[in-house]
């Protein structure tokens, strides 16, 4: 596997389901499994992260004027 840093979301999210796929299959070695759930758990928090960073580049957009204005989409109930 690559250096986690390096990974893009979508690296991650492919490992991750390879990941969940294996665990689902239910025929892996226990010390394997636990190994493998916490890779899986250390992908989550990667995508997680860089969803976050998205999210918070994105409540800022720059205006036409060049002035900064909150961006929220509002949550559905």
């Amino acid at each position: 596997m690559a250096d986690e840093k390096q990974l893009s979301f979508e690296q991650a999210m492919e490992e991750l389901e390879v990941i969940v796929e294996k665990l689902e299959e239910g025929d892996v070695p226990l010390e394997e499994a636990i190994n493998i759930y916490k890779k899986g758990m250390e992908l989550s928090k990667l995508c997680h992260d860089k969803l976050k960073n998205v999210e918070s580049q994105l409540t800022e957009i720059l205006a036409e004027d060049g002035r900064k204005s909150n961006f929220a989409i509002p949550e559905e109930e």
